[in-house]
């Protein structure tokens, strides 16, 4: 017999009892009888007949439509308390707006239904956030011997490489971010292609880093910290927004920011060699007085010298705004000394020094307001010192530059100078 009886089947013993009742000395005896004629159990046509009684209004209790939306709700009450559970669950890893791996969502798979939820129900809710996932193509994943996917095994090795760039552990044993944690898609594709991956896709480490939630750092809108000199003497524009060189040391500019810090404003000055973009001297300082720009100058030339290529007389443009400290007495009284030729951009210019407040920005937003060269808020200005000496050397030696073809500065640099001095091939 099939397990669900016939509507056809009940109404008609129904019937049965209902006519034959007065026959026997109770509804339970004529259920009996009525049972045994259509091979059905006596007790189930008892409940028949009294539910009958009770639609008909001969009975107290609920109906059948009552009986039918209870058994409803309570069925839609235990998919709801079942979908919580599920999706409490996944927060962890929905949470990032994207499509889990394979192994996660195995994984994750796996863990509810030990805990007693079906595949199916498992699979809906994470539809229903956004991860297509079937129950079949789970099973299919779960079948023995199956061969795992060529992109499968290449993104978990992308995965790996990439957290293992970003992060790093510490002395204490705790991970912190590293520097190229900070990187963008882009950057991040080129980084692992010159150190551990030179066969990594730029889709494998776009899905690696959405994994694993890093984006790249932004650099916000630039503020203004310079005041333009109205009586200072100043000298020409000789870029005009070239911010291109043929060589090292042929043009430099240079700018200063400000950070905050609980003792007060720290002023930062950098000066860049514009050919590999490479930061040849920079000082902090917590005045705008003029030595916060003249310092920065001397340590590039003594560091210029000191490399073995110093800086050659009348050939050298030092570029930087109108501020008030460049268009001072005693910097051009130096640049004079040094046969360093002067150049301030032009007044209401927005882009005179793009070049340097591009690096200005950098500065801000890969340094001053992450946690990556120091822990902690700032309080002094030997605080601003520590981390900016970090970000500078990080900056030069190990940043990938996309203008550089993502190479650092300083081996852009070398390049450069490897390529004058070939060694002479045998005769």
């Amino acid at each position: 017999m099939p397990k669900k009886i016939d509507e056809e089947l009940k109404a008609r013993a129904v019937r049965l009892v209902n006519e034959h009742q007065g026959e026997y000395s109770s509804l339970t005896a004529a259920a009996a009888v009525v049972a045994k004629q259509l091979g059905v159990g006596k007790e189930s046509v008892r409940r028949w007949v009294i539910q009958s009684q009770v639609d008909g209004g001969q009975r107290q209790g609920a109906t059948s439509e009552e009986l039918a939306e209870i058994k409803s709700l309570k069925a839609k009450v235990r998919r709801l308390e079942e979908d919580n559970a599920i999706l409490k669950s996944a927060t962890g890893f929905l949470r990032r707006g994207t499509r889990p791996p394979q192994p996660l969502i195995m994984g994750f798979v796996d863990t509810m239904r030990a805990e007693g939820h079906a595949v199916e129900s498992i699979c809906r809710v994470l539809r229903e956030q956004g991860c297509q996932i079937a129950a079949r193509t789970y099973r299919s994943w779960k079948q023995t011997g199956r061969v795992v996917a060529a992109r499968t095994i290449t993104d978990a090795q992308v995965v790996d490489a990439v957290r293992d760039g970003a992060w790093a552990t510490d002395a204490n044993g705790r991970r912190k971010l590293t520097p190229e944690g900070l990187y963008g898609r882009r950057k991040m594709t080129a980084y692992l292609r010159r150190t551990v991956m030179p066969e990594a896709s730029a889709g494998s480490v776009d899905r690696a880093m959405r994994t694993l939630g890093l984006v790249g750092v932004r650099r916000d809108k630039g503020i203004r910290t310079t005041i333009p000199a109205k009586d200072g003497i100043r000298a020409g524009d000789l870029l005009d927004r070239n911010f291109t060189a043929a060589t090292p040391n042929l043009v430099w500019v240079t700018d200063f920011t400000y950070v905050k810090t609980w003792a007060g404003f720290v002023y930062v000055a950098f000066i860049l060699d514009v050919y590999a973009q490479r930061i040849v001297a920079w000082h902090a300082a917590t005045t705008k007085h003029t030595d916060l720009v003249m310092t920065p100058l001397r340590m590039a030339l003594w560091q210029r010298d000191r490399e073995g290529h110093p800086t050659v007389a009348g050939e050298l443009i030092h570029h930087s705004d109108a501020g008030s400290q460049y268009t001072s007495l005693r910097l051009t009284e130096h640049l004079a000394l040094e046969e360093i030729r002067p150049s301030i951009g032009s007044v209401g210019d927005a882009y005179d020094n793009a070049l340097m407040e591009t690096v200005n920005g950098l500065y801000k937003a890969e340094c001053i307001r992450t946690t990556v060269f120091h822990d902690g808020p700032y309080k002094t200005i030997a605080d601003v010192e520590y981390a900016t000496a970090g970000w500078v050397d990080w900056y030069n030696a190990r940043r990938l530059h996309g203008s550089l073809g993502n190479v650092p500065p300083v081996e852009y640099e070398q390049a450069h100078y490897a390529a004058l001095n070939r060694e002479p091939h045998p005769a």
